[in-house]
């Protein structure tokens, strides 16, 4: 593969990223992201995830560079040989979730999530969900903390902390995730194929009000959430041969 020569670079307000970024546009040059092939991006796994929703729309490859604590999404950080790095990068395709809301008041909202949708309580009272798969009532009332409907790419961040399945890329699966399950006590979540359509309906919303969130959109006082893969939006993430995101999703299943 032939290296992109016009790079976009951007970086976290980490102030060691800040460095590394002004060294990597002194040496391989800054383009306009209109003009760009190709967009680096310097920081962790929550900067990774603000880049692709910030450039969705232009339809661009994204190489991240790990500089923070937290690099899931990212290749190890080096200013040298980034031009052999990036014409040997093996491209990894993801489709977002799409996440359709009502609320309270009324108004209709929708967000993209690349790793997961939450919803989740805003009082001290447990919530009350209903949760519908393909229309199908699955669970007649999850009482609950919340629940979350994670991607492959996800599936290793707050899925995993709540006890949900690590999906390797390519299953074409999503996790279903309770989060703090008090009824029925026995459910620990379903693995559903990607072309699943999800739907939340919170019960007794008026009292036990949920929030629902897309990454870091967030909205409040919903009543029901729609969830699904979006097929017509592809995101493109680049990574060393050697540092694969396929790999890593493996590897983290035996630590």
């Amino acid at each position: 593969m032939t290296a992109p020569t016009r790079i976009h670079f951007v970086a976290s307000q980490v102030k060691s990223a800040g460095e590394a970024v002004a060294l990597m546009r002194k040496r391989y040059g800054q383009h306009d992201v209109n003009d760009a092939e190709i967009i680096v991006a310097l920081g962790g796994d929550g900067f990774m995830l603000r880049t692709l929703h910030r450039f969705i729309q232009k339809d661009l490859p994204v190489f991240g560079m790990k500089i923070g604590n937290v690099g899931f999404l990212m290749n190890r950080y080096s200013e040298n040989d980034l031009m052999n790095r990036l014409a040997n990068a093996r491209p990894v395709s993801l489709n977002p979730l799409r996440m359709e809301v009502q609320t309270k008041s009324g108004t209709e909202t929708s967000a993209l999530a690349i790793n997961e949708i939450s919803l989740l309580r805003q009082t001290n009272q447990a919530a009350h969900i209903r949760i519908l798969v393909n229309g199908s009532i699955k669970v007649e009332e999850l009482v609950c903390d919340g629940i979350l409907l994670s991607t492959a790419a996800g599936s290793t961040a707050y899925n995993f902390s709540v006890r949900g399945p690590i999906l390797p890329l390519g299953t074409d699966a999503l996790a279903l995730t309770p989060i703090s399950p008090f009824r029925p006590r026995r459910w620990n979540g379903a693995i559903l194929p990607s072309s699943a359509h999800v739907s939340f309906e919170v019960l007794d919303h008026d009292k036990r009000t949920v929030s629902a969130t897309a990454d870091a959109d967030e909205v409040r006082d919903v009543i029901r959430v729609d969830a699904f893969e979006d097929k017509d939006t592809e995101l493109k993430l680049m990574f060393d041969p050697d540092h694969s995101l396929e790999e890593r999703i493996l590897n983290e299943q035996f630590l």
